[in-house]
C-alpha cells in the first residue's frame, strides 16, 4: 500500500521534460546557445539555455527554435541573458576574427600588446582568449600565416624563391631556411617544382581492411593510404607528391609494409617508425595528441581540444584528423563524437570500425 502512494504522489512528467533540448537547459550548456531558446510562462520572458537564472518549473517552461517563435508567442528577450542579441562566444569569435584578419594584414606579427588594445581587453585575457579560439597563439598564428603565404607564393611559380620569402613576411632568407625543410618538407626550390627533386619510396600491400600504401621520403614515412583500389591509392601519391620522383621499393622496403601490415592486424605490437609530418602548427599538435592515445581506447574531439589547450577549437581538431595522411601511424580512427558513435574517417567508417575492434582485443 505505502509503495502505490509512493507512486501516486509522483509529480507526472512533463511535456518539458520529455523533450531533448530539456538536458541542455538543466546544465545550462552554452554549447546549445542559438540552437533554440526557452520561455517561462509566469514572467512572460525568453531566455538562452544557458541563461543564469534561476531554472523555472518544468510546467511554466516551453522551447522555442529560435527569438522570433517566442516573441510571436508574446513573449520578451530577457534582460540578462539578452538572447535576440550576440551571444558571449560569437563576440568574442568576432573579436579573434578581427585579430586573425590584423596579424594576416602586417608584415610583423603585432605586439600582444597592440592586439589586445585593439580588442578592448587585458594582453592576458587577450592571449588566453585567442588561444581558446584558434588552437595557438597570436606569435604561433602569425608563423603558421607567413608559412602559408610562402607556400602558396612558391606554388605560383612566380618570381625568384626569395622575392617568395620577403613578400611572406619573413625578415630575412636566413630565419625561413632555418625552418624551411619543417615548413615545407624539402627545400624551397624543390616545393616550387612540385617537388621534382624529391624521392619518394613506395610499395602497395593487403591487409584486412583492403589494400595499404606506405610511402617514405628521406626524412621518414609521409604517406600511409587505405583503400579498396590499389591503383587509386597510387595515384593519390601521385597527387600529393605531383613532381616527385615516385620510386617502387625493394626487398628492404617490402619489410616495412609488412611491419605496418603487422600492426594493422595486432595492434598491441605497437608502431614505432620515423615520420616525416607535414602540417600547420595547429595539427601536428592535434596529431601529436592523437599518438599520445593508448590502442584500444578511444577520446572524442572535445577532449582532443582540451588536452592540446584549445577547448573551443573542436571543429579545428577535427579538420586536423580529416587532414591526416598517415592511417593507423597517427590514430586518428580512436576519436569519436561526444556522444561515442563513429564519425567520418578519410578511409571509411567501417575501417574506423575495424581498427578499434582489433585494438579492444588486443
Amino acid at each position: 500500500m505505502k509503495a502505490m502512494n509512493l507512486v501516486a504522489n509522483l509529480a507526472p512528467v512533463t511535456s518539458a521534460e520529455r523533450d531533448p533540448r530539456w538536458a541542455a537547459l538543466v546544465t545550462r550548456d552554452p554549447a546549445f546557445d542559438g540552437k533554440f531558446v526557452y520561455s517561462v510562462k509566469t514572467t512572460g520572458v525568453y531566455c538562452r539555455p544557458a541563461c543564469p537564472s534561476r531554472l523555472a518549473k518544468p510546467e511554466n517552461i516551453a522551447f522555442h527554435a529560435d527569438c522570433a517563435e517566442a516573441e510571436r508567442a508574446g513573449f520578451r528577450p530577457c534582460l540578462r541573458c539578452r538572447p535576440n542579441e550576440a551571444s558571449l562566444a560569437e563576440r568574442h569569435a568576432a573579436v579573434i576574427a578581427d585579430a586573425c584578419r590584423r596579424i594576416e594584414a602586417s608584415e610583423e606579427v603585432p605586439a600582444l600588446d597592440t592586439l589586445a588594445r585593439a580588442a578592448g581587453v587585458s594582453p592576458y585575457h587577450f592571449h588566453r582568449l585567442f588561444k581558446s579560439i584558434t588552437g595557438l597563439t597570436p606569435k604561433a598564428y602569425g608563423a603558421a600565416h607567413r608559412s602559408r603565404r610562402v607556400r602558396d607564393h612558391l606554388s605560383d611559380g612566380k618570381g625568384s624563391v626569395t622575392e617568395a620569402i620577403y613578400d611572406a613576411g619573413f625578415g630575412s632568407s636566413s630565419r625561413f631556411y632555418e625552418t624551411s625543410n619543417k615548413v615545407l618538407g624539402m627545400t624551397p626550390s624543390a616545393f616550387r617544382a612540385g617537388g621534382v627533386e624529391a624521392q619518394i619510396k613506395f610499395a602497395v600491400g593487403e591487409c584486412s581492411l583492403g589494400a595499404i600504401l606506405v610511402a617514405t621520403s628521406g626524412k621518414g614515412v609521409c604517406a600511409i593510404f587505405l583503400g579498396d583500389d590499389p591503383d587509386a591509392l597510387v595515384r593519390d601519391l601521385q597527387d600529393r607528391f605531383p613532381k616527385a620522383d615516385l620510386i617502387g621499393g625493394d626487398a628492404e622496403f617490402e619489410a616495412l609494409v609488412s611491419k605496418v601490415v603487422g600492426f594493422v592486424e595486432a595492434p598491441g605490437i605497437g608502431l614505432d617508425l620515423p615520420l616525416d609530418l607535414r602540417g600547420t602548427a595547429f595539427q601536428e599538435r592535434v596529431w601529436q595528441a592523437l599518438r599520445d592515445i593508448p590502442a584500444g581506447e578511444t577520446v572524442s574531439y572535445s577532449q582532443i581540444a582540451e588536452r592540446i589547450g584549445a577547448p573551443r577549437a573542436v571543429r579545428a581538431v577535427a579538420q586536423a584528423c580529416a587532414a591526416n595522411a598517415l592511417a593507423v601511424a597517427i590514430p586518428c580512427h580512436r576519436v569519436v563524437r561526444n556522444d561515442g558513435g563513429l564519425s567520418g574517417y578519410r578511409w571509411g567508417v567501417e575501417r574506423k570500425r575495424a581498427l578499434l575492434l582489433k585494438e579492444s582485443r588486443s
